[in-house]
């Protein structure tokens, strides 16, 4: 395959999911992952797909109206850059959210608003795409901030190995959404309890 049809291939591979992994492009047109990268690049310039950690996502618009405050969009609570959530909106809008349990509260409230999310690993401090991340709820260790605590893991196995010294159960990005309702429910619907 030509490099102009492996472009034109993940071009189409992301109009379909919207978020890939380099690994799986890699797989996907078995390719080396660093060919993936000079295949990706002219995509980036052209402000088609924004580069996260380990992967790329698609691009809703290179022009983006954030939102302005430092306080969380959800719970008001100021925000620390390493542990935000960042809902990018259909309309071009951005939000920001303090931490997981707030991003995912607001992303469901959001629904089909939202074209993308990202949010940090918890260990690596990396940005990644919350539909390809995975979710620790129940942990021992606390961060100080909303609670039912949500921590975020690029790769599940981060987080199981996180869970085994630390407790909790992991989740998928979907499933997280559907248990902190459920926690949240449980508690009066308050993020400070």
């Amino acid at each position: 395959m030509l490099p102009v049809e492996r472009v034109e291939r993940i071009r189409q591979i992301l109009l379909t999911k919207k978020n890939v992994k380099i690994s799986e492009l890699s797989s996907r047109l078995n390719v080396s992952e660093m060919t993936v990268h000079r295949d990706i690049k002219p995509l980036i310039e052209d402000g088609f797909v924004i580069k996260t950690f380990g992967g790329v996502s698609l691009a809703t618009s290179t022009k983006v109206e954030h939102h302005e405050s430092n306080n969380c969009i959800y719970c008001h609570r100021p925000i620390l850059e390493k542990t935000a959530y960042k809902l990018i909106l259909k309309n071009q809008r951005t939000e920001t959210a303090c931490c997981a349990h707030c991003g995912l509260l607001r992303h469901e409230q959001l629904g089909e608003e939202v074209a993308q999310a990202i949010c940090y690993d918890f260990l690596r401090q990396t940005t990644i795409s919350v539909s390809l991340a995975y979710f620790v709820m129940d942990t021992s260790l606390n961060i100080g901030c909303c609670q039912p605590q949500v921590l975020s893991f690029e790769w599940e196995e981060h987080a199981n190995q996180f869970v085994k010294g630390f407790g909790g159960t992991v989740y998928p990005f979907q499933d997280a959404v559907v248990v902190l309702q459920e926690k949240m429910k449980h508690s009066n619907n308050s993020c400070h309890t």
